[in-house]
């Protein structure tokens, strides 16, 4: 069995420019980053006709993750590949990989088998270099900062308020908690400090969520850093950051474009974690998609409970955009891992364990169709190891649930394998839709995290801090009450309890802290032991990462 990365390399591209036109992009638009990639300059979104007819937005997403994996991108890929097979003018929206997984544990962001896009090493390595743009923006922001205070602080800022972290795109545990500025009189001013790993930045958010170069540069002038010693909030307009900023990001806000390996056009632009920020792509790559395209598949991050919800209830709202059609993939294995089996006994027939964990796939369903309004299916990502009993029974199951189940074969048979999801999906578009948020903004703070933790991950009730209560207090003060929620939880169950999975629903989640992401848009309500800055596994992936003389990579994946 071949491995996705000898499957990507032996997959001749199309030239970016074919691409480019099979999309409808025109070529003084196109800005090449070598013969296979190129960004797409913001210019045409802004010149193309205000009336012109936007395409059918299509989300991917999954059950709550498992070791065992669910496929979310290669669905999504695959089912790209299979609705250009039955006649549908197609473009896919995905996020771009960090360099933390790729060198850890979970890999890259690509897709998989024949369900992938390309150039994958160049994709899941540095692409066109916007993670770098992002991470310097970033760490320009926090020289700023602690510049600031050195050079006679006029603003007042609190260096035990400093919010503001510097950040990097690789998993090192080592930069969770630090002091810096040590060294003497011209070293800096000695404190505590800490890194996040890029995605988890708030810049990587500010891009995904700026409609224009404009509005990028307005949100960046909002970016609280800290506070002042009268606990009033400084921001980096007052720092005079926000133009350098966005000189630093004016190429990074560009969309990537790519292709599928069936040649499919395929944008790829910016990546924030679902666990931590709100974990789609960028809102200019998705709009740019649905300029060009009859339907247009994207995907959000981690299970419906995480990615899916802030897609609706951020992205969504912050653009204008309304969904037609929402697919959850799940795999047989992952659904009897939630079933209570062993991991190494995944592979082996249990329907027992099967039935147990079903209904963590009906509850992402049912918040999709009961929540937010959305017709949905299911899409059983195949494994060898399935077994035909245990696809009978998800699909009697789903059936018996009134929602449709469809095998999905996109890794081993590329669109071939997703031309029944394909025309299952393309007949959802069609079904007429209410798409509606899960809370009103002009509710509270505290009743909007409890909105989202009663309806979409069906706690019994939310219990707040008395320090996150402090927090969320004085944000409703400085006049963020009204902004959307960003819960930052465990990817791993619908609770904020890791170990707690199925599709539990007596427990109370715990609101440990809140801030705001003002630039971003958003209050960030904090769950459980969330990991901003990631540690490498004991045996990293990139141990088994290599180059040859020739220059090709192997390893990978």
């Amino acid at each position: 069995m071949r491995s996705d990365i000898e499957i990507a390399q032996s997959t001749k591209p199309e030239p970016i420019d074919i691409i480019a036109e099979k999309a409808g992009i025109d070529a003084r638009y196109l800005e090449h980053y070598g013969r296979y990639k190129a960004k797409v300059d913001y210019g045409m979104l802004r010149e193309r006709s205000a009336d012109a007819k936007d395409g059918k937005l299509i989300l991917v997403t999954a059950i709550t993750p498992t070791p065992a994996g669910e496929g979310k991108t290669t669905t999504t890929v695959g089912l790209a590949d299979g609705l250009v097979r039955i006649g549908k003018n197609v473009s896919v929206a995905l996020r771009e990989p960090s360099l933390g997984p790729v060198f850890g544990v979970k890999g890259g962001a690509a897709g998989g088998g024949y369900a992938q896009v390309i150039p994958m090493e160049d994709i899941n390595l540095h692409f066109t270099g916007d993670m770098h743009a992002i991470g310097a923006a970033n760490n320009l922001l926090a020289a700023m900062v602690d510049n600031h205070i050195f050079q006679g602080n006029s603003l007042g800022i609190d260096p035990r308020g400093i919010t503001w972290r510097r950040c990097v795109d690789m998993n090192d545990r080592q930069l969770r908690k630090l002091t810096n500025g040590l060294g003497g009189m011209t070293g800096g001013m000695p404190r505590e400090d800490a890194y996040d790993i890029t995605v988890a930045s708030e810049v990587m958010a500010i891009l995904c969520l700026a409609s224009d170069i404009e509005d990028l540069k307005r949100r960046i002038a909002a970016i609280i850093v800290g506070y002042n010693f009268a606990g009033e909030p400084v921001t980096a307009g007052q720092l005079k950051a926000q133009g350098a900023m966005t000189a630093l990001l004016k190429d990074a806000l560009k969309p990537n474009l790519v292709q599928t390996l069936e040649h499919t056009p395929a944008f790829v632009h910016g990546g924030p974690f679902a666990n931590i920020a709100h974990g789609c792509n960028s809102v200019m790559a998705t709009k740019l998609a649905l300029r060009l395209s009859d339907y247009v598949v994207t995907e959000a991050g981690f299970g419906a409970d995480l990615g899916a919800q802030k897609f609706f209830d951020i992205k969504c709202r912050a653009a204008n955009l309304t969904p037609s059609a929402v697919v959850v993939v799940a795999t047989i294995r992952a659904l009897k891992h939630h079933g209570g089996a062993k991991r190494e006994d995944l592979g082996k027939e249990d329907l027992a364990a099967l039935n147990m964990g079903f209904p963590n796939l009906m509850r992402h369903a049912e918040n999709i169709r009961e929540v937010y309004g959305l017709p949905v299916a299911i899409a059983i990502n195949r494994f060898p190891t399935d077994t035909e009993a245990e696809l009978k029974l998800i699909e009697l199951r789903c059936k018996e649930s009134g929602v449709k189940a469809v095998l999905s074969e996109v890794w081993s048979k590329g669109g071939e394998g997703g031309i029944a999801l394909a025309e299952e999906v393309a007949r959802l578009c069609e079904v007429p839709g209410k798409f509606r948020y899960s809370y009103d903004t002009n509710l509270s703070i505290s009743e909007k995290i409890e909105e989202i933790a009663t309806k979409v991950y069906r706690a019994r009730d939310i219990v707040i801090a008395p320090s996150a209560v402090k927090e969320i207090e004085a944000l409703e003060r400085l006049g963020f009450g009204d902004l959307p929620i960003c819960v930052a939880k465990t990817q791993y169950s619908f609770s904020d309890d890791p170990k707690l999975l199925g599709a539990p629903d007596d427990f109370a989640l715990t609101v440990r802290g809140a801030k705001v992401s003002a630039g971003a848009g958003f209050i960030v309500a904090l769950t459980g032991d969330i990991m901003t800055m990631p540690g490498l596994p004991k045996i990293p992936a990139a141990e088994r990462i290599d180059v040859d003389a020739d220059g090709k990579i192997s390893g990978l994946f």
